[in-house]
């Protein structure tokens, strides 16, 4: 049990107050853990694509289908779970999400054919979309309680998904190596577990939330909204992707036709899914989604388009790549913690237009690669990217937690992290189109300055963003 606050000699207790902040500690660490997940499992199952296709038998169009499933999932699921956390309360579904992660993963490498094993990554990537949004719900509560700013926290939690990214690739790559593809679902039992263990231990018990019959919460649910937004996503994220060849127009004119439906759907019900009124009034929070899908479209270029130059155009094999890359993921890691401090000191505002700025500048030292591929200069280049990456994503982290209202700070953040998606699959359809022609050094210069001129994009957006007034 928690220490009673309202005890005058608890509160007051040197000895609870420390064991408070140990304990809130404990529960920030247990989200973490559960957080890092979706990144960690995004990245590693790049390493398996080639054993995936031996052991089912598979041409290289169908073996996508096991990354396609799980983005699909994560970016239309993480706002549904984040309304589910706000209603139901976080606590409680991040546990949820977590033991379907541990089941899944677990019968995952028992899988018959490729199908069941791409419903097992769909499963995983619809428990991991608890993680997030429960933890930025439960963040205000873990800060007042160690009596500290919801940046320390908030940061943590940053620093697990950039991490998670980061060691991805190398996980895998071992686990492959050593066990086989299996081992990358195997290795997620124990990891959730914890998280659900941790969290189960540490974490406060959820504020009371909505209760009555099943009947009643499932006529207040939503459910048409609900389906028209996930549906809308799907077909969006798919046509995008180019996941039905032949059929991209049509997915994304019927995203389209959902999208309508889901807004007027949304503007006439009493209790939304996703207010719409409020979410058109509330611009700081707009301006957020906004930034972050275009930063996001930057460092996905650098992410997923730098490693295809090194390999074809600069002749590295893939496991020098790995290497090359490691310090954008290890540096974004170091300024996390010095990005909390200054947001402290300086506010979020300045932070975020600074690391623009930044952004900018790795952006335009990147056009160096059309000149050289030296080792230490592809070091520092990566090495550069980090540093934005750390202190946008933190600022921008915090500036979703103070533009929405604490009541709807769950599916706010499941938005948030859909836009991470949006950006990410944008940016790998603009490579492909870019790269289309080859991997030269001549098409990574025009995506430098497409780069660019998104840099542009998000600066005007960080200017125009204000903290929310509270109401």
């Amino acid at each position: 049990m928690w220490p009673v606050r309202k005890t005058v000699a608890v509160s007051n207790s040197p000895r609870t107050g420390s064991q408070t902040r140990q304990r809130t500690g404990l529960a920030v660490a247990g989200l973490s853990l559960g957080t890092s997940l979706n990144p960690l499992n995004s990245s590693m199952i790049a390493v398996a694509l080639v054993v995936l296709r031996e052991d089912f038998r598979l041409d290289v169009a169908t073996v996508t289908w096991v990354i396609t499933a799980f983005y699909i999932t994560s970016a239309a699921g993480q706002p549904l779970m984040g309304r589910l956390a706000d209603r139901f309360g976080p606590r409680k579904l991040f546990m949820l999400g977590m033991g379907l992660v541990a089941v899944s993963c677990a019968l995952a490498p028992f899988s018959p054919n490729f199908v069941f094993v791409c419903v097992a990554r769909a499963l995983m990537a619809l428990g991991t979309a608890t993680a997030y949004p429960s933890a930025v719900v439960m963040v205000g509560t873990l800060a007042k309680l160690a009596d500290t700013t919801s940046t320390r926290p908030l940061g943590r939690i940053q620093m697990a998904n950039t991490s998670g990214a980061a060691v991805g690739p190398v996980v895998g790559g071992l686990l492959v190596s050593l066990v086989g593809w299996q081992a990358l679902f195997l290795i997620n039992v124990p990891l959730a577990l914890a998280a659900l263990l941790i969290v189960r231990k540490a974490a406060p018990p959820d504020e009371r939330r909505e209760q009555g019959k099943i009947a009643t919460l499932l006529r207040d649910s939503d459910i048409p909204g609900i389906l028209a937004f996930t549906g809308g996503m799907v077909l969006l994220l798919m046509g995008l992707l180019n996941a039905l060849p032949g059929s991209r127009w049509w997915l994304l004119g019927g995203a389209m036709v959902l999208a309508v439906l889901f807004a007027w759907r949304e503007l006439r019900f009493d209790r939304p899914f996703l207010d719409l009124r409020l979410l058109g009034r509330n611009r700081p929070l707009l301006m957020v989604y906004l930034g972050f899908t275009v930063f996001s479209g930057v460092y996905y270029f650098a992410f997923f388009g730098l490693p295809q130059l090194l390999q074809e155009a600069a002749g590295y094999n893939p496991g020098v790549v790995g290497v090359l890359m490691l310090p954008l993921a290890a540096m974004s890691v170091v300024v996390t913690p010095l990005a909390v401090r200054a947001i402290d000191r300086f506010g979020v505002r300045r932070v975020l237009i600074a690391g623009v700025v930044l952004l900018t500048v790795a952006a335009a030292a990147l056009w160096l690669l059309t000149a050289s591929f030296a080792v230490l200069l592809v070091l520092v280049l990566t090495a550069l990217m980090g540093v934005p990456y750390g202190s946008v994503s933190i600022a921008s982290n915090q500036g979703l937690y103070l533009s929405a209202a604490p009541e709807d700070r769950g599916v706010a953040a499941g938005i948030f992290q859909t836009c991470r998606y949006v950006g990410a699959i944008s940016a790998t359809v603009m490579i492909g189109i870019f790269y289309g022609t080859g991997v030269t050094q001549e098409n990574w210069g025009r995506m430098v300055l497409v780069m660019l001129g998104l840099c542009a994009v998000t600066f005007v957006v960080s200017l125009m963003w204000r903290e929310r007034k509270a109401a």
